[in-house]
Order: structure tokens, then C-alpha cells, then sequence
């Protein structure tokens, strides 16, 4: 990298973390990959400013984004240059060690980690229904399902909980 391109690359670098919004969602980043979704859940914002933020993130190459679906889910990229990488993981340790930054990590994993609360979460990424066990109790409960006879004569199935409220029942 010449010159003009490492003040540049610097200056992304340093005005990513210059944000509070952004330093809150790498501090989420620290040790897992996250869906956006969970972002607006924990940090209480809106999609669109989390989406702002991991864009800004992601244009500095501090992020790296992967779909799945129609969720995006975002993980830390480690910068190859040493000082860098060293900025970054200083930053990431000092945002560890606030109590009230501890206090996003452990309602993440409050929402992550508890199923009545990813109801709240419209359609989640997380696929925990699909074992084998649970398509077949699934299959056979929706077998034993009686037809509505007295529903009118239409070509739509009758309506049912979807997958994930099944589970939870």
C-alpha cells in the first residue's frame, strides 16, 4: 500500500470506531457471528441505523457479511496488517471490560438463547426445528390433524401454527 492508501485505510479504520452504535456491534461480533436481526433486538434501534452502522463497518473492512436467506449475519474481519489487528483487539478487550457494554452481550444471549423469546423475532434464522425427531413428531401430529368440514369448500389447507410455535407448544 502506498502512502495516500494507508492514510485512507487508517482513516476508515479509526472513524469506524469512532462510533458508539458501531463499537456496541463489534462488541457483539466478538466472539460469534450475529444476524441483524438480533442487533435491533439487543441495541434496541432500528434496522435501518443497525444497517447503516454494519455498512459503514463492512465498507472499512472491519465486518464481513454473509446471507443466508433473507438474513444477513456478520462477523468480524481481522485486518492483515499487524498494527491494525492490534488496534482492533486492544479496542475489542476494552469494550469487554465495560459493565454496561456486558450488558448487551448477556441480553443477546438471553435473546439468542431462549426459544419463547425468538417468537418476537419474526421468522429467525436459527434452525433448531429441523432435527429428525421433530420433522417426523411434526409430520404425524399434522396427520392426525381432523379435516374442518364445516370450513368452506376452498382450495387453502387449514390453518396450522407455524413450525416454530409447534415447537414451543
Amino acid at each position: 500500500m502506498g502512502k495516500e492508501e494507508t492514510l485512507s485505510y487508517m482513516e476508515k479504520f479509526y472513524t469506524a470506531l469512532s462510533d458508539k452504535t458501531r463499537l456496541r456491534l463489534l462488541n457483539l461480533m466478538r466472539e460469534n457471528e450475529v444476524c441483524v436481526c438480533f442487533f435491533t433486538e439487543v441495541l434496541g434501534d432500528s434496522q435501518p441505523k443497525i444497517s447503516r452502522h454494519l455498512a459503514y463497518l463492512r465498507n472499512a473492512g472491519l465486518v464481513d457479511a454473509r446471507r443466508d436467506g433473507k438474513w444477513m449475519h456478520y462477523s468480524i474481519r481481522w485486518p492483515e496488517d499487524d498494527a491494525a489487528r492490534e488496534v482492533l483487539t486492544s479496542a475489542l478487550a476494552w469494550l469487554a471490560s465495560q459493565p454496561h457494554l456486558k450488558d448487551d452481550v448477556a441480553r443477546y444471549e438471553k435473546v439468542c438463547c431462549t426459544p419463547e423469546l425468538l417468537i418476537q423475532i419474526a421468522r429467525t434464522p436459527i434452525d433448531f426445528l429441523h432435527t429428525p425427531e421433530h420433522v417426523e413428531d411434526v409430520s404425524a401430529k399434522r396427520a392426525e390433524e381432523p379435516e374442518y368440514s364445516d370450513e368452506p369448500d376452498n382450495d387453502y389447507p387449514p390453518a396450522r401454527h407455524n413450525e416454530l410455535e409447534e415447537f414451543l407448544l
